[in-house]
């Protein structure tokens, strides 16, 4: 199992004690892609950030490639989070100061577990992957907004992580680039064997995911 989350519990205290997850847990092997929808409000993008270890101020265990991941102290976290989980945000992120490939390739070269050769190398097939090796050159700003997540997508895999966490992959995206988004992550799921998670409020991802969850008033409704 790539992932265990067990009886979350996740609490805001500004500007008074909230609690705004109640309990949840959920499990993702290998090879699944899990939709997790809701109103906005719900709980799901702050489920999100805490089995991306994003948010570590919360009550109950998470498991992620059988490491439990309070264990880890700040630093140890930080490298843990870099090799096994990879994320693809609503907005891409990406630097305009960079082009594509260098874009694709700065995860693994802060990761600095392969020399830079070797990560030019796997950031063309990535790129490759998603259908945008051609662009490898052109700074990112040029690109449409679809092609920028298509490269987020090839970044986020460059670390060959086990995790993959999707907020909102689609939300900025127009129908025909939204499915184009949601079948690459498919297709990825599929054919490199990750655990993804998607939060997302469109219909036809959570109906096409392999397994999809909803969330309400911060708990999963069973």
């Amino acid at each position: 199992m790539i992932l265990e989350a067990q009886c979350i519990n996740k609490y805001f205290l500004d500007p008074e004690k909230h609690q705004v997850l109640k309990e949840v847990s959920l499990s993702v092997p290998e090879g699944e892609l899990v939709s997790v929808y809701g109103e906005s409000g719900s709980g799901k993008s702050t489920l999100l950030y805490i089995l991306s270890t994003l948010d570590m101020d919360f009550e109950g265990n998470l498991k992620i490639h059988n490491q439990e991941v309070k264990d880890l102290n700040a630093s140890s976290l930080t490298d843990f989070r870099n090799k096994h989980i990879g994320f693809v945000y609503q907005f891409h992120y990406l630097l305009p100061e960079f082009n594509v490939l260098q874009n694709v390739m700065l995860p693994a070269m802060k990761l600095s577990k392969k020399n830079k050769d070797d990560i030019r190398k796997d950031a063309l097939n990535l790129l490759s992957e998603v259908g945008m090796k051609g662009f490898a050159k052109r700074p990112s700003y040029q690109l449409s907004g679809g092609q920028q997540q298509r490269v987020a997508i090839a970044r986020a895999l460059i670390n060959d992580p086990s995790l993959i966490v999707a907020d909102e992959p689609t939300g900025n995206l127009d129908q025909k680039n939204s499915e184009l988004i949601f079948e690459l992550l498919k297709e990825i799921t599929g054919s490199r064997n990750k655990a993804v998670v998607i939060a997302t409020h469109n219909p036809k991802i959570y109906h096409n995911s392999n397994r999809s969850i909803e969330m309400i008033d911060g708990s999963i409704r069973l």
